[in-house]
């Protein structure tokens, strides 16, 4: 149980006592104290000073007295700043917590109602390679999947393979007519990044012929439809959907392609998934829901034969569920798919890890889920998330201009291995552990700097500044928890306990700091928020730094003093290994 935990029944209790006024727990607000006013955690007042007609400062005082004379193990001393109560924890609550927890945080855990939930992620299009997009959308959709199983939920992890379209074809119809019978066997190239080339082909041909026919008189938007590669790619996507066996054929081997560059980079980046969805399969099921619809009055069809729902009265606008020619559109296969992953795994609540230009997408989606009356409606949350950008603007793959994961993580790879070798602290590393420290600093980097930002919030990716060892990057936080075990190597971990007589005050508040790991996982949960995790774990390196570089542990005063201390590394170390691996994030024994 967690400080604020325990505090919270029995702030109900002393207003049970002294009032007669009963309260749950959980509604009673309780925060870290602002680090210009003394205390350690801060009770606010606010909510009971006009029902009690007291004022705030004779209520807090009332309050923190009782608290001090009743729990004097816990609450050493309280002050009163207008309708705040600032109460002082006790140095033996922390010297106890320390002792019980020092070789695992995760003791602190409390076990939670279980809740199922779905968590959609990655999601790309058989076209091309992952780009550094993709990275942030599977670090945002991974962690928070193990954050909320660590809450106790009961976690399944999903992808959506986007793998029909016209963007599907635009790759098939341009291998076909440049490729050569290229294969990534033949060329050496891994399968994604192959295809990926030939859809950036299909842009430049495609570019081409248009300036031909722009040059004969014809419009830009003519001259865009009327290209001979644009229409093929029209034609093929026609003869996909009526079956054509030579089509399929060459759409499956290509796919296949792409999947197995997919699983190569899902493999080195950590990415897993316990089910795999196809657009290909749930499109079909969506035209099911179309039909439904139509029979209910949630749809309406035009003259054309194409079929629409009115949501105007939601503050939104009429919405194409079906197009004239009875092709699915993405709304269509994103219906079925919701159905598709209700029956797989009945969840409380599914989690759609989509960029922020989805936003509307996302509610249309919910609003005919709800019109239609399905069961699974209201569990359907949009974790929407700012786009990636690189210091020269967004990126774009018709143009070439994306940045691919595998090729990003290769730079980063070589950048981590020059600045560790700058250290010149691994001469005494094999080859084999070289590469294994230069993939997990790379990798940490990226991951660090991809979800220390609110995912809500638009980012720049600037490559230089993810790899620091000093600054607010993984690298930093992984070179603290090796710099500990460092110590604890060389200075063996007494078991018993460690009881000084006064703790340091930054020993104090680094406790303090390692006691609310469990808080900030609740935290991070509940904001379906990483960033909050990160800036965590870097916050408790930080501090570390501070307290080792102010105190030393193998010539502390005493053996009681080293003892704490001690524990403290361990409990340090334990805590930054917990909250970046709830990230994704490696910390590495040595660097």
């Amino acid at each position: 149980m967690s400080i604020v935990d325990t505090l919270r029944p029995i702030v109900a209790d002393a207003l049970k006592e002294l009032y007669q006024r009963e309260l749950p727990p959980s509604s009673i607000a309780i925060n870290s104290t602002k680090p210009e006013f003394e205390g350690d955690y801060t009770v606010v007042l606010f909510s009971f000073i006009k029902e009690l007609k007291k004022k705030p400062e004779d209520l807090g005082a009332e309050i923190g007295q009782y608290l001090v004379d009743h729990h004097p193990g816990l609450i050493r001393s309280f002050n009163v700043i207008k309708g705040f109560l600032n109460l002082s924890i006790a140095e033996n609550f922390w010297i106890s917590f320390l002792n019980t927890h020092y070789k695992d945080p995760s003791l602190a855990r409390e076990e939670q109602q279980a809740s199922r939930v779905m968590v959609e992620y990655s999601s790309p299009n058989t076209n091309k390679p992952l780009h550094l997009g993709h990275l942030r959308n599977n670090f945002l959709g991974w962690s928070i999947a193990e954050i909320l199983k660590a809450t106790g939920s009961e976690i399944r992890k999903c992808c959506i393979s986007n793998d029909r379209g016209i963007h599907i074809s635009k790759s098939m119809v341009a291998w076909q007519l440049y490729g050569n019978g290229a294969t990534p066997e033949s060329t050496g190239i891994k399968g994604d990044h192959l295809v990926g080339d030939y859809y950036v082909l299909f842009g430049v041909k495609h570019k081409e012929q248009m300036a031909v026919l722009m040059e004969q008189g014809m419009s830009k938007e003519e001259a865009e439809k009327n290209a001979p590669v644009m229409k093929a790619a029209q034609q093929m996507l026609v003869d996909w959907e009526n079956g054509d066996a030579d089509v399929i054929a060459l759409w499956k081997k290509m796919n296949s392609w792409v999947y197995a560059g997919f699983d190569q980079t899902y493999q080195r980046i950590g990415t897993d998934f316990d089910k795999i969805y196809y657009e290909s399969d749930t499109y079909i099921l969506g035209k099911q829901f179309v039909e439904e619809g139509l029979k209910n009055g949630v749809f309406f069809k035009k003259e054309d034969g194409s079929v629409w729902i009115d949501l105007t009265a939601e503050g939104l606008d009429e919405k194409l569920v079906l197009r004239k020619d009875g092709t699915a559109v993405y709304i269509t296969q994103d219906l079925g798919l919701a159905d598709e992953k209700y029956k797989d795994f009945p969840y409380d609540q599914s989690i759609y890890v989509i960029a922020d230009e989805q936003n509307y997408h996302m509610k249309v989606l919910q609003l005919i889920l709800q019109k239609l009356h399905k069961p699974y409606a209201g569990g359907i949350y949009h974790m929407s998330y700012g786009m990636v950008e690189l210091p020269s603007g967004r990126m774009k793959t018709r143009e070439g201009t994306v940045v691919d994961a595998d090729d990003l993580l290769d730079e980063l790879v070589k950048v981590a291995a020059a600045k560790t070798e700058e250290l010149g602290k691994v001469k005494d590393f094999s080859g084999t552990e070289l590469k294994e420290l230069y993939d997990t600093i790379a990798l940490g980097a990226l991951k660090f700097f991809l979800l220390r930002v609110d995912p809500k919030k638009r980012m720049v990716f600037n490559p230089e500044e993810s790899i620091d060892f000093q600054g607010f990057t993984g690298p930093f936080i992984q070179y603290t928890h090796a710099r500990i075990k460092s110590i604890l190597r060389n200075e063996p971990l007494a078991e018993g306990v460690a009881d000084p007589d006064q703790l340091e005050p930054l020993e104090r508040e680094l406790i303090i700091l390692l006691e609310q790991f469990h808080t900030q996982v609740q935290q991070a949960a509940g904001e379906h928020n990483p960033s909050l995790l990160a800036i965590y774990a870097f916050s408790v390196a930080k501090l570390f730094n501070s307290f080792y570089t102010a105190h030393s542990v193998r010539n502390a005063a005493t053996p009681e003093k080293k003892s704490l201390r001690l524990k403290i590394c361990s409990l340090t170390a334990a805590t930054i290994a917990a909250s970046t691996a709830l990230l994704g994030i490696r910390v590495p024994e040595r660097m």
